[in-house]
């Protein structure tokens, strides 16, 4: 393999050659995602081969990390050893690797949740607040903004906290914490819930998810991507050290 310095390219080859417009290689470059440029004494910028290469990482990273962490990761290859870059791509898949467990867990819960309908409601399957936070392994805070949201409005006893959370309310909990471990907002489980309540609306849900798990592999397709680009930034970066 030749020298990264050697074959001099123009704004527009770099741009052309990575999918960028001219303007984005520049803001890259001011931004250091590219390496630092040479000048024809007339001034004109002189790119190679690593500025293609940097700028493919980029593009792979930010469709798999986000732009911010993506301009990180490609500053990082420039200038520390790799062991650093190669920490932070560990992070990303491991990110990944997280979001896609809690996605299956909660495809799994929603669909043992919405197949338990509740039929035979007694005062002994009730739960208090502490017993609830218990089972769903959250904090009874968590439950108390949920009732504050109005999202799960449990009964109330002779004082504000005593809390009672009939079969209902624990499975519209159950249903609200899995959701959101998938990523649902507040609000938007608020408008979402009334219609949960209806089993004719849980395909909906199954469908976003879908969407989810579409979302996290097209990411992780972009992440091997950006690690093909990454092995070659390393290459060409101590290629020129030599």
């Amino acid at each position: 393999m030749g020298s990264p310095n050697s074959g001099s390219l123009r704004t527009a080859d770099v741009a052309r050659l990575s999918g960028y417009s001219v303007q984005q290689i520049r803001n890259l470059e001011r931004d250091e995602v590219l390496p630092p440029t040479t000048r024809t004494p007339t001034g004109y910028r002189v790119y190679h081969q690593i500025h293609v290469v940097s700028a493919r990482a980029y593009h792979a990273l930010a469709m798999g990390v986000g732009p911010v962490e993506a301009k990180v990761i490609v500053r990082v290859a420039h200038r520390d050893p790799p062991a650093v870059m190669l920490a932070l791509l560990d992070a990303a898949h491991a990110t990944l690797d997280t979001e896609r467990r809690d996605l299956e867990a909660t495809r799994a819960a929603v669909r043992n949740i919405r197949e338990e309908p509740i039929t035979d409601v007694r005062v002994s399957d009730s739960m208090t607040i502490s017993e609830l936070a218990d089972a769903l392994g959250i904090r009874p805070s968590t439950l108390r903004h949920w009732d504050a949201e109005g999202l799960v409005t449990p009964g109330r006893g002779e004082t504000r906290d005593a809390r009672t959370y009939a079969p209902t309310d624990v499975r519209d909990a159950r249903v609200i914490y899995q959701l959101r471990r998938a990523g649902y907002g507040i609000p938007a489980l608020r408008l979402l819930l009334p219609e949960l309540r209806d089993a004719r609306r849980w395909s909906d849900v199954l469908t976003r998810l879908a969407a989810r798990d579409a979302n996290i592999e097209s990411r992780s397709r972009a992440l091997l991507t950006a690690a093909a680009e990454l092995h070659a930034l390393l290459t060409l970066r101590f290629e020129c050290m030599i």
